[in-house]
């Protein structure tokens, strides 16, 4: 997978205080088969504070082939869609 930004498609939990947590998320990939990763850990969140953007970043560790992930999930609060960036191969 390359590090651009990519659309994914993510499970989340929205919490009844608006708190958002995702779950797990699929993303296509360069071969067009769709993968699968369980969030294992949420490392840390924050709200972008650019005016006219609304969005959460989360970054997130995984697990994918065995092998440890860290990378970045943004959550665009206006438009509800999600891209995954900065993937980190710990």
């Amino acid at each position: 997978m390359d590090q651009t930004e990519k659309a994914v498609d993510v499970i989340s939990l929205f919490s009844a205080d608006g708190e958002i947590r995702p779950l797990r998320l699929r993303v296509e990939q360069q071969d067009h088969q769709l993968l699968r990763v369980d969030i294992d850990q949420i490392v840390s969140r924050r709200t972008v504070p650019y005016v006219g953007v609304e969005a959460q970043i989360f970054l997130c560790k995984a697990s994918v082939f065995g092998r440890p992930w860290l990378f970045e999930l943004k959550y665009s609060i206006r438009s509800h869609d999600w891209t995954i960036s900065r993937i980190l191969y710990a």
